[in-house]
């Protein structure tokens, strides 16, 4: 599976349940910030934009990143921090 990072600026309206919806509809994910999700799928980063997309409104904004290997972080809840560590290992694998 591949690893994303989403984050995301809802504008106006700021209706997250949709969103959050479709992105916990992921086989795998986490919210480790406020504006940030971590997801594993076998989708493509268009794919996984264009999903979420259908969620939020014209004006809101949103940036879909693989992630591998190396990343780093500080002050995450340490459940959260040892699931993307599992899951970039798993990618390095």
């Amino acid at each position: 599976m591949k690893v994303y990072q989403i984050d995301y600026d809802l504008r106006n309206r700021r209706d997250y349940q949709p969103l959050y919806q479709r992105i916990e509809s992921y086989p795998m994910w986490c919210h480790p910030l406020e504006s940030t999700w971590v997801i594993a799928t076998e989708s493509s980063a268009i794919q996984v934009r264009d999903h979420l997309k259908g969620a939020m409104d014209h004006d809101d904004g949103i940036l879909v990143t693989r992630l591998k290997g190396e990343a780093a972080w500080d002050n995450l809840n340490p459940k959260v921090g040892n699931y993307l560590k599992d899951l970039l290992e798993r990618q390095a694998a």
